[in-house]
């Protein structure tokens, strides 16, 4: 079984993160990089999956050359080999423009099987999942915090706020899975040194066949107008118990209407 796990480079959400002042996209040298959180969930899964039912896990992310740290680190957990689509053209790609090239890499890739997490922690648009399927022709199975697999039968229990839908297709599919599936694990020391020997593919937009009209600031279906820092935060309101503290503390979260 083909399995290709979807990740991403973010910035560490313990950083102040900014955008750029000349084109207002993300300025990933103004944080430190690390995998988004949801993603490792889904490299877990992967893993899990061919544990249980063989095959290979592939990585395969869309950035800039530091994501390959991200790559690592997954690589590191266990997964086989890596795919890295990196090209100056996808600068400033909005979740259009990605799930149009990431699908255009897994077309030359090839998958049973995609595994992605339900959102990023920079982003948070939660689209890419759908977006993929559809460009790709696959059913969709998202928000799952359960998947079984069955031959070339999948099922999943889909989160709700009322609990949990069941949803079943066949391979190949897209899958998108939430925190409450599993617990990632730990890189060994020698996941950590495999990793280093491990395949790390790289793919411009042309060995994608990406057309870059589709891609990047110029190729974005959204944009950022403009931007500015959050105010500084204001001190809060201390209430001092002088035998009152109870009834004046309820009176302020009333006035702010928050009983």
């Amino acid at each position: 079984m083909n399995i290709v796990v979807c990740v991403k480079q973010v910035p560490d959400t313990a950083t102040e993160r900014k955008l750029r002042s000349d084109d207002k996209t993300l300025d990933r040298d103004a944080a430190d990089g690390v995998i988004n959180e949801l993603c490792e969930y889904a490299v877990e899964e992967a893993l899990r999956v061919k544990e249980a039912h063989g095959g290979e896990v592939t990585v395969l992310t869309m950035g800039p050359s530091k994501a390959t740290e991200t790559i690592r680190k997954a690589l590191a957990m266990g997964a086989d080999k890596a795919v890295h689509l990196v090209d100056d053209a996808l600068h400033g790609s909005d979740a259009l423009a990605t799930s149009y090239a990431m699908a255009q890499a897994l077309k030359k890739i090839g998958f049973d099987l995609v595994i992605l997490g339900s959102e990023s922690t920079d982003a948070r648009t939660g689209l890419l999942a759908a977006m993929l399927a559809e460009r790709l022709g696959a059913p969709q199975l998202t928000l799952a915090n359960k998947v079984e697999l069955s031959g070339q039968s999948i099922t999943i229990q889909r989160l709700t706020d009322y609990g949990y839908d069941k949803v079943e297709s066949t391979l190949p599919a897209v899958v998108s899975v939430v925190e409450k599936i599993n617990e990632p694990r730990y890189p060994s020391f020698k996941g950590i040194m495999a990793a280093k020997k491990k395949q790390v593919q790289t793919l411009g937009i042309a060995d994608a066949e990406i057309d870059a009209a589709q891609v990047g600031l110029a190729g974005a279906w959204s944009e950022v107008v403009d931007f500015a820092a959050a105010p500084p935060r204001a001190a809060g309101t201390i209430v001092k118990d002088e035998g009152d503290g109870g009834s004046r503390a309820a009176e302020y979260l009333a006035s702010k209407k928050f009983i």
